[in-house]
């Protein structure tokens, strides 16, 4: 396996110790340093700079092939930056003093091609397309609900209505660690990656 290198760039350059215990070979870089990595495959985490915002992505944009994921780190994360910065092309948004368990993971996911949307955001995209009305059947109807127990389908239906896990474990009266497995056990019964294409599964908009 590829070994992982993370470039940490900010204001000051300093890997804040948070960001040194998830990943103890980190390096940091300043805005403007040349970022460019020399092999292996690098992640590049953007504190955004204060004032400057979303406009300071296209600055390291030019210093980077097209292929290396740009994580963003903001001090103040808001659902609307999130969508500007997905839509100047990075890969993740998250909040800069997230614990390190929490950045691997994001990490993790980058690295496996996916993209970390956040909690909030991600909530705001389920309950915009459980608003869209499903397709007209065009064969078999989706059997999705076939393949998970009453009380899968009872957490998919709510989670594609765009319930987070403390939600769902309010309705349902549940923990949300036991809502965190149901969660786990429907995306893999489905073969979907995440709450997202499992929303437009439970919806409609994608036959099995």
């Amino acid at each position: 396996m590829a070994v992982v290198r993370h470039i940490f760039v900010s204001a000051s350059g300093e890997v804040l110790p948070r960001w040194r215990e998830a990943f103890p070979k980190a390096v940091g870089r300043r805005f403007g340093e040349a970022v460019s990595p020399d092999s292996g495959f690098v992640v590049v985490w953007w504190r955004l700079p204060a004032g400057k915002g979303v406009e300071s992505i296209a600055d390291v944009r030019t210093t980077l092939a097209a292929d290396v994921p740009i994580i963003v780190l903001s001090d103040m994360p808001g659902d609307d930056e999130a969508e500007a910065c997905f839509a100047a092309a990075v890969r993740g948004y998250g909040n800069t003093h997230s614990v390190p368990a929490l950045l691997k993971q994001i990490a993790d996911v980058v690295a496996q091609g996916g993209l970390w949307i956040g909690e909030s955001l991600m909530q705001r995209l389920l309950r915009g397309v459980a608003q869209i009305p499903p397709p007209a059947p065009i064969a078999q109807p989706a059997v999705w609900d076939e393949l998970l127990t009453e009380r899968e389908r009872e957490v998919a239906q709510v989670v594609a209505a765009g319930a987070s896990n403390k939600e769902i474990a309010r309705e349902l009266g549940i923990t949300e660690r036991t809502v965190k497995a149901h969660v786990g056990a429907v995306l893999d019964k489905l073969g979907v990656r995440d709450r997202l294409q499992l929303a437009l599964v439970v919806n409609g908009h994608r036959r099995n």
